[in-house]
């Protein structure tokens, strides 16, 4: 049986996950591709730690250059994260010829079309399914799958982290610091948990979607980014009260001539689909022009899951390779020198519903101080609850409003905030009702 050589950089969580799933599932993947998946190199700076799975000392090398020199290796699967020196390592790669698999995000978003036009002049594939999603094929089939259309929108929950903390304190009424150290003794959160509860992991996803979707890729700092950090249980409850579950929710809709990007917590209603997508899954809704309504779940995170999408790659790199064929499918649905910047909706110019806690003293004409600079801004009240008095202190008023524009909003909280019979800062939190079909 011909074989296709790989070498692995990153022996980490994920580089385990990959090698036993080859020894699990080799034959059949050798099998389905017709030829052997030979792991020929593992490159790590430490190859002393145990993983918990037995691998022959010889294929072990502090050196990735061990790897990237070899003329046999067909494909490098580089899983060590981070910028440095996994860039070098990718590009020195492709520069050899060597067709490329990455779950890298972070590298992707921040660098990605500096590799994916690397992938192109030097006529070799990169598959990166699982730097988005983990073992859900969201990049597929925005690549393949829904080819034939426009992507009209994408909301999706893309951190397991954040979803699991936001499930518990719906479900069990817990507060998110209990919460967070328990998703950190189950390893669902890092002991530093900043990138997934202030979303920049999901942005970093996020930023990979627009890029396959619109266009070239944009800076995180292009789009809105808030994390979960302020949800209070007392948000969570009312949410339930007006019928809504909190998720951390990934948005981007095509605005005709522009897009609406943005990544913050969001209140969507009990019985729309990503509603009830708990625990630490992720999922995406899509809409395409022709294809209408594409819903996709499953675990976006952990070892084998993971593992599953890095494999999937390397089979199809595989096929090509004995096909004696590179670069059917572009990297980014579209060929790199047709792509254009992506234009943004500016942030304070999107309009939706939104939901405010105020934290206000319980007199007469609270109500009508805030209603009044709400409509003085174009802003007008859907609902209102007013919850039992406190005497001597503040009380929660909720509000929640229909379509109004983010400028328009901020401006008037502002206003609200600087009124002597509020007490503490507005919480805000965006609204998908309207917009979520």
């Amino acid at each position: 049986m011909k074989k296709v050589a790989v070498g692995l950089i990153g022996f980490g969580t994920i580089g385990t996950g990959v090698i036993r799933l080859l020894r699990e599932n080799g034959e059949i993947i050798s099998e389905r591709v017709g030829a052997e998946i030979h792991l020929k190199r593992i490159a790590d700076i430490d190859i002393e730690k145990d993983r918990g799975i037995e691998v022959d000392r010889t294929l072990l090398t502090k050196d990735a250059g061990d790897i990237l020199n070899d003329p046999e290796i067909d494909i490098v699967v580089e899983l060590m994260g981070g910028y440095e020196p996994a860039r070098t390592f990718i590009l020195d790669a492709m520069r050899r010829k060597k067709h490329v698999v990455t779950a890298n995000k972070a590298l992707l978003a921040t660098h990605g079309d500096e590799i994916f036009q690397q992938a192109l002049s030097k006529g070799v594939n990169i598959g990166f399914e699982a730097s988005v999603g983990g073992t859900i094929p969201v990049i597929k089939t925005i690549k393949e799958s829904l080819v034939a259309n426009r992507i009209r929108s994408i909301y999706a929950i893309m951190n397991g982290t954040s979803n699991f903390i936001l499930s518990k304190m719906t479900d069990e009424g817990k507060p998110f610091a209990d919460v967070l150290r328990e998703a950190q003794q189950l390893g669902f959160a890092e002991a530093d948990p900043t990138y997934d509860v202030e979303g920049i992991d999901a942005a970093h996803k996020l930023a990979i979607l627009l890029s396959l979707s619109y266009g070239k890729k944009v800076r995180l700092d292009e789009f809105y980014r808030e994390g979960i950090a302020a949800i209070s249980e007392q948000d969570i409850e009312f949410a339930r009260e007006l019928g809504y579950r909190i998720k951390l929710l990934a948005i981007a809709i095509n605005r005709d001539n522009s897009i609406e990007a943005r990544l913050h917590p969001t209140m969507i209603p009990f019985e729309h689909l990503l509603a009830n997508v708990n625990s630490n899954f992720n999922a995406f809704h899509i809409i395409g022009d022709a294809a209408d309504s594409v819903f996709l779940y499953g675990q976006g995170s952990g070892m084998m899951p993971t593992a599953s999408a890095v494999l999937s790659d390397i089979v199809d790199i595989s096929r090509d390779i004995l096909k004696g064929i590179a670069g059917r499918i572009p990297p980014r649905v579209r060929d790199e020198e047709s792509l254009e910047a992506i234009r943004l909706l500016p942030f304070d110019q999107i309009r939706t519903n939104y939901y405010f806690r105020f934290s206000a003293v319980d007199r007469p004409g609270v109500l009508s101080r805030i209603s009044g600079i709400l409509g003085a801004n174009d802003i007008s009240i859907a609902t209102v609850i007013q919850k039992g008095r406190k005497q001597g202190g503040p009380v929660p008023v909720v509000m929640t409003t229909y379509k109004a524009r983010e400028l328009d909003v901020r401006r008037a909280i502002e206003e609200i905030d600087r009124l002597d019979m509020v007490m503490d800062k507005t919480m805000l939190i965006r609204i998908e009702d309207d917009n979520l079909k």
